[in-house]
Formats: C-alpha cells, sequence, structure tokens
C-alpha cells in the first residue's frame, strides 16, 4: 500500500503537469488507454485471457463506475486545485473505506475507531473550510473523487477472484477512457499533443500501472480495515511534489486538517491491529 501511494502521488504530478498543455479530458483519456495497453500486455505474458465473462458481473461493472466517478472528480481535483489541498482531502477515502468495511463486509470497527473516523472528517472540513473565506468550490471535484475511490476499492475487495491484478488493471483503465471523454466533451478542445506533453502521459501511465497493481494486491490480501489507513503516506509524498515541483506552500488550514486525518488514520490502524 505504501509503494502504492509513493506512485500515485508521482502519477499525480506528471497528470497535473499536463494538464497545464492540454486539456483535462484528453489527458486522462491517453492516459486511461496507455495503462490499458500496458496491462493487456502484462496479461498476455502471464498467459490469461485479456477478456473474461466476469467482467460484466454486476460486481465489476459497479467497480467500473465507482473508477469513473473517482478519476473524475480528483483528476479535475489536482487539476484546478493545488496537489497538496487535493491529496490531503483524499486522505479521508481510508475513514469511508473502514466505514464501508464494517458496513458490508461485518469487518470489526469499535466505537473508538468510529470516533477517529469522525475526527477525519473533521479535518476535511477544516481543509475545505465551507462557508469561509478560504473555500474553493472546485475542491468539492476531490470530495467526489474520494467517494468515488472509496467504493471502487471495496468492489475490489469482492471482486471475483478469478480474475488477476492484471485483468482488473485492464478494466480500470479501461474506464477511464471514458471518463476522459466525459470531461472532454464538457470543458476542453481536443489538440495534437506535443511530444513532451506525451512524455508527461507515459510517465504518468508507468507510475500509474505499478500504484494500480500495488493497490489491487494490498485490498486483495489484506484486512481492509488494516491495510488502507497506510493510504495517508500518499500525503506526505504530494507535499514533496507540490513543495518541489509546483512551489506550492500549504497554509495552516490544509496543514492541520491534513493533521487530524492522519491522526485519525494511525488511530484507526493501531485499534485495527489490535482487533
Amino acid at each position: 500500500m505504501t509503494l502504492a501511494m509513493a506512485a500515485f502521488a508521482v502519477e499525480d504530478m506528471f497528470i497535473k503537469s499536463a494538464t497545464t498543455r492540454l486539456a483535462v479530458g484528453e489527458v486522462l483519456m491517453l492516459f486511461g488507454l496507455g495503462g490499458m495497453i500496458c496491462f493487456m500486455l502484462l496479461t498476455r505474458a502471464a498467459g490469461q485471457r485479456i477478456w473474461h465473462p466476469a467482467v460484466i458481473s454486476p460486481l465489476l461493472l459497479m467497480k467500473a463506475g465507482f473508477e469513473v466517478v473517482g478519476r473524475l472528480g480528483y483528476t479535475l481535483g489536482i487539476a484546478l486545485t493545488p496537489l497538496s489541498n487535493a491529496s490531503a482531502i483524499l486522505q479521508a477515502t481510508p475513514l469511508v473505506v473502514v466505514a464501508g468495511a464494517a458496513l458490508f463486509f461485518r469487518e470489526r470497527v469499535g466505537p473508538r475507531r468510529w470516533a477517529a473516523i469522525g475526527l477525519g472528517f473533521v479535518g476535511v472540513l477544516v481543509i475545505l473550510r465551507p462557508g469561509m473565506e478560504g473555500f474553493v468550490p472546485a475542491a468539492l471535484w476531490t470530495v467526489l473523487g474520494l467517494l468515488g475511490f472509496a467504493g471502487r476499492d471495496l468492489t475490489t475487495r469482492a471482486a471475483p477472484k478469478v480474475l488477476s491484478n492484471f485483468q482488473l488493471g485492464i478494466y480500470g483503465f479501461a474506464a477511464l477512457i471514458p471518463t476522459g471523454a466525459i470531461i472532454l466533451a464538457f470543458s476542453g478542445t481536443p489538440a495534437l499533443p506535443e511530444s513532451r506533453t506525451l512524455l508527461l502521459i507515459g510517465g504518468a501511465v508507468v507510475f500509474g500501472v505499478s500504484a494500480y497493481w500495488a493497490l489491487t494486491a494490498a485490498m486483495r490480501i489484506g484486512e481492509v480495515s488494516v491495510v488502507t489507513p497506510f493510504r495517508y503516506t500518499r500525503l506526505i509524498f504530494a507535499l514533496i511534489m507540490g513543495v518541489l515541483v509546483f512551489g506550492e506552500r500549504p497554509d495552516l488550514a490544509t496543514l492541520a486538517g491534513a493533521g487530524l486525518i492522519i491522526a485519525s488514520g494511525i488511530y484507526t490502524l493501531l485499534r485495527g491491529a489490535r482487533t
């Protein structure tokens, strides 16, 4: 999970850089196409079928829908707001996943961990600052993204075991193509990408494929409520990228909110290990 979060942070850096040169929807379509091709090659190299009947099962179709919602929201979030802010809000995803694991998978989550989840949501509100001067409406795209990603992770956990991580990767990245088309239909104009832009998208594909495989493996192997708190490491990597690459300087509210989210995550991890 930690490896996945580091790779996702680098992927976000490449995508945000590419969106300054090309329409967001087109970047996402090219990114999805590249990732899908990579996983198709990996699937064939492993001697597996690219198409499997289980793909059209209700659960996998639901997973694809959550993938579209997650990518749609988060890509717009990192394109329209600072990377550090979007990544900080995204750290609430494990809270939603743990709550979902308790509700749908009957995993044990006691009152103290529920309290920690509530504290994490307070941290999200501190970052968003609704009704205050620092409120940025575009940040709500990231909230939509985290809800989609939480649903994706929960359905990944329950995905049919007949599908390998490589096969799940194909369909996960394939879902980004219509997602990008949706964004492009409402904002932006298609254009021929420059070579530098293609390199940025290529870098996002390499790290995105690595991150997706590692995330899928973590969610299928480990107990959801124990593994997901390690997603908080993504914020550390994102802050580093935001400062070094984009010159961002997170304000006190963002750092305070992120601190609340991380504190709740660490506590949830410790309580999960005890149970």
